[in-house]
C-alpha cells in the first residue's frame, strides 16, 4: 500500500499518539501512511525472516483492525449522516473492510512458514492500497465539504482506537 506521502521514515509513527486538535481526516490519513510503511517493511523482509514477518504482519493486522473499527463506528456514520451523495462510498468502503477483516483473520491464524502467508499479506496490502485511494481521493474531500466537526471526530476516533485491545 502506498500513499502520496514523501516521508522516508523506516519506522511507523506512534499509532497511539494523542489526536488533540487533529482532525479525523488527518488522523486517518496518518494511519494510512503508517500502515503503508509497515507493508513496505514487510515486502523488504527476506524469505527466512519468519519471526519478523509474523511480528510485522500481526502489527499490520492490529492497526488495520483498530482503524477499520473506528471508521465504521464513528467516521462512516458521520459522513453518511452528512448527505445521501456519500452513501455509495460508505457502502463500498464497508464491503472493502469486510474483505480486509476476512484476510486479517486468516493471516492472524497462520504461521509465516505456511503456504500462502506471504500471498495473503500481499493481497491485503493491495486491497488496502485500493481502499485508501478511494477514501483519500473521493470520501475525504466530500467529508471536508460536508461541514462535519472533524476535530471532534478525530478525538473520538483516537479514543476509540485506544480502547481496542487485541
Amino acid at each position: 500500500m502506498r500513499t502520496s506521502s514523501t516521508t522516508t521514515r523506516n519506522t511507523p509513527k506512534n499509532m497511539q499518539k494523542s489526536a488533540e486538535g487533529v482532525d479525523a481526516i488527518t488522523l486517518l490519513t496518518e494511519d494510512h501512511e503508517n500502515v503503508a510503511q509497515m507493508f513496505e517493511q514487510y515486502e523488504a523482509l527476506g524469505d527466512r525472516a519468519h519471526a519478523s514477518k509474523k511480528k510485522l504482519a500481526t502489527q499490520i493486522c492490529t492497526e488495520l483492525t483498530k482503524h477499520a473499527t473506528a471508521e465504521e463506528e464513528i467516521f462512516y456514520p458521520a459522513v453518511r449522516a452528512a448527505g445521501k451523495d456519500k452513501e455509495d462510498l460508505i457502502d463500498e468502503a464497508t464491503v472493502e473492510h469486510a474483505s480486509a477483516k476476512d484476510l486479517i483473520a486468516q493471516i492472524l491464524e497462520m504461521e509465516p512458514t505456511e503456504e500462502l502467508f506471504d500471498a495473503k499479506v500481499k493481497v491485503l496490502g493491495e486491497l488496502i492500497e485500493h481502499h485508501v485511494k478511494e477514501e483519500e481521493e473521493e470520501m475525504f474531500p466530500k467529508a471536508r465539504k460536508a461541514g462535519l466537526d472533524l476535530e471532534a471526530l478525530g478525538a473520538q476516533i483516537a479514543e476509540r482506537k485506544e480502547q481496542i485491545i487485541m
